[in-house]
């Protein structure tokens, strides 16, 4: 046994002797089954002799292992050795939290509880990942340090909470929902009766101003303090940690308007100037209060699709199984299934579980996983995957991989770890709220003080102190960002290009590398015949028409391009005689009388007809086509050639994208002569192929540790994790629905110039976000001194703040004149 060894490239055993070849790295030989495996050794050699590695980094062994999980948000770790017995983890289903701040402020609370080795908080699905030490820390610990920050814990079993989670989220949308209804449909007229109560002749005169501002008081509370409620929680709880944040400036704003105004309103007297009562501003407080709401009610809306997606991918799963019990076949629930259970699976169904099989063939459509179209041929032996689906052959297989472990419910949990890893981008007016409201505050404290001292009127000191708190309101600042946000990505809607959420814009303005996928994304993911080499004998029609009369009795992907293609030439088919499909192979029959044989070169070499495989293999081969090989009375009458078509704008996408300086890699599961072949023919210089989901997530976090900013464009099931780990996921709308719910921005029509539209969408939006929040701001830092000085009342003050405002909706406006 000495003179054997392993192939470090598929995991073969070799004997030198009788090695196809042989090449020396670092002082040592090693020995390869096929000059495949020495040509992909060659070129990395590092890669294969990874410790452990030998066999894994074959295409055809496809290896339903443990996926190497990306972790949510970025986690807070203390290095304490602890017994393994003793370490448990768990997730904790919290309610209450709305932003990044949130994120690390239970972070931070759960972290500090002596014993916790690791908390990591995922805002997406609302959870806390906790791992700790059982002989320090109980459940309890956990809750009251999330409870003493001011949020809510929800004690729920844990197989129970994606399940619980779901249906609070349906709840609390729907709460909020009619919240923003009520408040919406009281401060319309709030708002409207305000502003022509200014008229001489307002139809709205029927009541004294005295009449309506008590009517306006009264409407404006259930607007302030029960459809708005959760900002002044939310202020109390950062007030409590002496914090800040857009909560703060709502509550301090609102407050501020509702407050003077209920003085004006029941002690008039009081705040009389020259005969003429003070302005309330009850509209003030309303307006603000509605338009926050409508934000966060979006936001809300763009959440719940982490659950949908998953709750697709879940969905793909086989419900039950037929396995063999006492010699007889039975069906079962899948949870019912247990580890070397034999399995019965027929053509059409679906594969319960990960396994092996150990009887039969057949051909399987493993598209979910490699994204690939052509169903892959598997013999006794072959592993199998949970989900994929059985097209042609039955075979039995014993399971190796259920429950969690299976290759499904690894892509199930990359895609709701890499969702919940991207946390959300601190919002501007959030940064700047923490100094900004302080300052107003102290600002606006100083003005009523130091009125009051110089002698002047309490009430004009407590104009003054208001007129500052007014025109500091955040009316502007909180249309800054939505108002760009909904014109913006109303008008990607218009052209094609569904836009979730603001940080994806922020992100994508800064991407520097676009990785693809190839098929069903560079390629359009459907077979096509390219090529067809007819023999002396027979025309390119004859070929055609025999071969597609066979091939018009089979489901294969391949079969169908040949029948597809003969439609474009208008042959008439005929229905062939004792069809005989070849599972893995190809098929024959009898066509008007002629023996036919449509298959691979194996099939052929078996039948013991020649296929001339070293005149056509190697020009074909290199362009990543598949040959088709047709024999007609035991003699090779011709060739089809097939491929997967390019799309037709993708060179000229590559080539825009390189002009913007942006790096293009290509990712696929494909061998690597097609792949090299696409590239090649689009202008793409880097590329991976014979790569499964987890390689494309490895591939991409390479990058992103590299410090590159990475937008992935994909449409199978299988991109879903790359998608999600991606920082922009791009999913072409014309694949799955899992991919466009794991993607960031979805490009309905499926046309590769989207992502180019993206880009600059992108650069204008997020330009005019900062141009709002520029213009929002300006008005402050002019008109908060003025106000300090006596100069601006709250009238003015109101009136600047709703100019700003103005002037924000209309910069935003300008985006409709992006041309695409």
């Amino acid at each position: 046994m000495n003179n054997q060894h392993i192939d470090p490239v598929c995991g073969m055993t070799v004997v030198p002797e009788k090695a196809a070849g042989k090449s020396t790295y670092k002082n040592k030989d090693y020995y390869f089954c096929a000059l495949g495996c020495k040509k992909r050794f060659d070129e990395n050699p590092d890669f294969f002799l990874e410790k452990g590695s030998q066999g894994k980094h074959t295409a055809k062994m496809i290896q339903p292992t443990m996926l190497q999980i990306p972790v949510s948000s970025q986690p807070l770790q203390k290095q304490t050795p602890v017994p393994k017995q003793n370490i448990r983890k768990l997730q904790l289903l919290i309610i209450g939290m709305s932003c990044a701040s949130c994120v690390m402020r239970v972070q931070d609370s759960l972290t500090n509880v002596d014993g916790v080795m690791m908390a990591s908080v995922n805002l997406a699905t609302e959870t806390a990942t906790i791992e700790f030490d059982t002989s320090k820390v109980k459940f309890e610990q956990l809750k009251t340090a999330v409870e003493s920050i001011g949020y809510k814990v929800v004690d729920v079993p844990q197989d129970k909470i994606q399940e619980v989670e779901e249906d609070l989220h349906k709840k609390e949308y729907q709460k909020l929902k009619n919240r923003f209804n009520v408040s919406l449909i009281l401060t319309v007229p709030i708002t409207l009766i305000s502003m022509t109560m200014v008229w001489e002749h307002s139809p709205f005169i029927f009541f004294s101003r005295h009449t309506w501002n008590i009517l306006f008081f009264f409407m404006t509370i259930p607007v302030m303090f029960w459809a708005g409620d959760r900002f002044f929680k939310g202020f109390w709880t950062t007030l409590k940690h002496f914090t800040a944040d857009m909560n703060t400036l709502v509550a301090v704003g609102t407050s501020a308007a509702f407050i003077y105004s209920a003085a004006v309103t029941f002690f008039p007297a009081d705040f009389t100037l020259g005969g003429h009562t003070s302005h309330v501003y009850y509209d003030t407080s309303a307006v603000i209060i509605t338009l926050i709401l409508l934000g966060r009610l979006l936001e809300m809306r763009s959440k719940g699709k982490t659950s949908e997606a998953l709750k697709k991918l879940i969905g793909l799963q086989a419900k039950t199984a037929s396995i063999i019990h006492d010699g007889k076949e039975v069906e079962i629930p899948l949870e019912q299934l247990h580890i070397g259970d034999i399995v019965i699976v027929r053509p059409g169904e679906k594969i319960p579980v990960d396994g092996i099989i150990i009887e039969g063939t057949s051909s399987i459509d493993e598209s979910m996983i490699t994204g690939e179209s052509v169903p892959v041929d598997k013999h006794i032996g072959d592993e199998i995957i949970g989900a994929t689906l059985n097209t042609t052959g039955s075979f039995k297989f014993q399971a190796k991989k259920i429950g969690k472990d299976t290759l499904l419910a690894q892509i199930v949990k990359l895609v709701e770890e890499a969702q919940g890893s991207k946390a959300p981008i601190q919002q501007f007016a959030d940064r700047v709220a923490a100094v900004f409201v302080p300052i107003v505050i102290v600002i606006a404290l100083l003005t009523f003080i130091g009125w009051y001292l110089s002698g002047a009127l309490f009430t004009n000191a407590l104009i003054n102190f208001v007129a500052v708190m007014i025109v500091a309101c955040p009316c502007a600042l909180g249309l800054a960002t939505p108002t760009a946000i909904i014109v913006g990505t109303g008008l990607g809607a218009q052209h094609g290009i569904l836009i979730k959420n603001a940080n994806v814009l922020e992100k994508l303005r800064k991407i520097d590398t676009i990785v693809f996928d190839k098929t069903g994304t560079i390629t359009t993911g459907k077979l096509v015949v390219t090529d067809v080499v007819s023999s002396d004998i027979f025309s390119e029609n004859d070929i055609l028409f025999y071969a597609a009369s066979l091939e018009n009795f089979s489901e294969h992907p391949i079969a169908k391009a040949i029948v597809d293609f003969s439609n474009t030439k208008s042959i008439s088919l005929t229905s062939p005689k004792n069809f005989n499909s070849i599972t893995g192979f190809g098929a024959e029959g009898l066509v008007e009388g002629k023996q036919i044989l449509v298959g691979s070169a194996k099939l052929l070499s078996e039948r013991n007809i020649g296929t001339n495989k070293s005149k056509f293999y190697d020009a074909y081969f290199e362009q990543g086509k598949t040959l088709v090989f047709v024999s007609i009375d035991n003699k090779l009458a011709g060739i089809i050639a097939v491929m997967d078509a390019t799309r037709p704008e993708s060179k000229i996408s590559v080539n825009r994208l390189h002009k913007l300086g942006i790096r293009i890699l290509l990712l696929s599961g494909d061998n690597r002569q097609v792949v090299e072949s696409i590239c090649k023919s689009n202008g793409i210089d880097n590329y991976f192929a014979e790569m499964l989901p987890q390689d494309k997530i490895k591939e991409i976090k390479k990058l992103q540790n590299a410090g590159r900013i990475v937008a992935m464009v994909g449409d199978g099931i299988n991109d879903a994790p790359a998608l999600a780990q991606a920082d922009v996921g791009i999913a072409i709308g014309t694949g799955t629905d899992i991919a466009i719910e794991a993607g960031d921005i979805t490009l309905v029509k499926g046309n590769l110039m989207g992502v180019i539209s993206a880009i600059r969408l992108s650069k204008k939006t997020v330009t005019t976000i900062y141009q709002n929040l520029f213009w929002a701001f300006i008005y402050n830092l002019i008109l908060i001194p003025l106000a300090a000085f006596g100069i601006l009342d709250p009238m003015l003050a109101a009136g600047a703040m709703a100019l700003s405002s103005v002037s924000v909706v209309s910069n935003s406006l300008r985006l409709k004149r992006i041309k695409f």
